[in-house]
């Protein structure tokens, strides 16, 4: 049980302000600051913090003694490497539109680009490591997204109401077969259309979406997500991508899973991500970034409908687990309130990672162990704590309340126990 000491990454569209509040630093930030990983990436894997006041990456400890921090059975499944890593995402602009392979693909399109000689850092690398990365996001506050395919006969209300000249024909294609081979083939046309094409069309996209908004129709926020999109995009395909996706506002304690092929945006707020170890991304536009469309239609996943909003399975009055089928990781919520004070314990034959997002808490492991392993610790907000497979069982209960009468702490763990 030791704390960490996690890696903030300064992407262009991030918070000055969300992740420092919560690290109890200065807001606002000089510049934007957009993820807090913690786990064992390659890139910026967490620092554990010794008892001496030293410091040693948690990927390197996991090399060193894989069974004592991850335990057999994940060292089995995962070959000595933490699936999963645990962010927290802070968007104050979209991200790029984008959808992540399954294991299959994951394993093929790394042989294949391998085979090819293209480098792992290169940019038009699609499959930098061999495995899937599903994930899922909780939101902390309210959190707008794009996720998933619209069912299509929705869209084609959607192109009706709005009616634009340039897109006429091709929501007759649509009409024709709303389901997901019309979804397929009205996608492709728009992610290949050419750019000379998108100067006429999405002028017009935008002129129409205005109108809606004015009007307060049905497809109000929709629209105005298109405007968003389009002043920061003007001429990338990815603006009329997301006219065929599900529009999202989770509140917070609310969450999303995008397994494989899910084509999906975040578009603002702050959340909890936990996602597979891995950096495979297929990406689709609204960004100007590499995007590979022969690679991504292999990926992408057509099925249509609402995407289904989690709100978690209540294990206990404290205690709230974030149910997926990913076998790399399962997320989990701890909340106090004055009326609920009681104690959660964690007990897990995999590797786990607490994150507290409001008040404080405190741990108590079974016994001191071999001397580095604290008995008692104070879990602040912002602070984040490694419990290793072979620690013992873990009592969290609440130390402090913030403001608002609560107490909250996230868990990571490997799944597949």
């Amino acid at each position: 049980m030791e704390l960490l000491r996690n890696a903030v990454r300064p992407y262009a569209w991030g918070s000055r302000t969300a992740i420092a509040d919560l690290l109890g630093r200065p807001v606002p930030t000089p510049h934007p600051e957009a993820e807090l990983w913690m786990g064992a990436h390659p890139g910026d894997p967490s620092r554990v913090l010794r008892s001496g006041g030293d410091e040693v990456s948690l990927l390197s400890l996991l090399d060193s003694e894989p069974a004592h921090h991850l335990g057999d059975e994940c060292v089995r499944r995962w070959g000595g490497r933490l699936p999963f890593l645990m962010k927290v995402l802070a968007a104050d602009e979209p991200l790029s539109l984008q959808a992540h392979p399954s294991a299959e693909q994951a394993a093929e399109g790394f042989q294949r680009e391998e085979r090819a000689g293209i480098a792992r850092n290169a940019p038009n690398r699609n499959y930098p490591d061999p495995t899937a990365k599903p994930e899922l996001i909780c939101a902390l506050t309210e959190f707008h997204a794009l996720a998933g395919f619209r069912d299509a006969q929705r869209t084609v209300r959607l192109l009706d109401a709005l009616d634009v000249p340039s897109l006429r024909a091709h929501r007759e294609l649509l009409a024709a077969q709303p389901d997901a081979s019309g979804l397929r083939a009205l996608f492709t046309t728009w992610i290949t259309l050419p750019e000379h094409y998108l100067r006429d069309v999405l002028p017009e996209l935008l002129e129409a979406c205005v109108a809606h908004v004015k009007e307060r129709g049905e497809f109000a926020l929709e629209c105005r997500t298109v405007l968003e999109l389009g002043e920061a995009y003007p001429h990338d395909a990815g603006v009329l991508a997301s006219l065929l996706l599900n529009r999202l506002v989770l509140q917070p304690g609310e969450a999303i899973f995008l397994p494989a092929g899910n084509l999906h945006a975040y578009l603002h707020g702050t959340g909890i991500e936990i996602l597979a170890n891995s950096d495979n991304i297929l990406r689709c536009g609204l960004t100007p970034k590499h995007v590979d469309v022969p690679e991504l239609l292999k990926v992408l996943d057509f099925a249509c409908g609402d995407m289904r909003v989690l709100k978690g399975e209540s294990l206990d009055a404290n205690l709230t687990a974030y149910r997926t089928p990913a076998d790399e990781f399962e997320l989990s919520r701890l909340d106090w309130t004055p009326a609920e004070s009681g104690t959660v314990h964690l007990d897990s034959p995999g590797p786990q990672i607490l994150l507290c997002t409001k008040g404080s808490v405190r741990l108590t492991s079974g016994h001191r162990g071999n001397g580095s392993l604290p008995h008692e610790l104070v879990l602040q907000r912002g602070h984040s704590v490694w419990l290793a497979a072979s620690d013992p069982a873990v009592e969290v209960r609440p130390a402090e309340l913030d403001s608002d009468g609560q107490a909250q702490v996230f868990r990571a763990a490997a799944g597949s126990f």
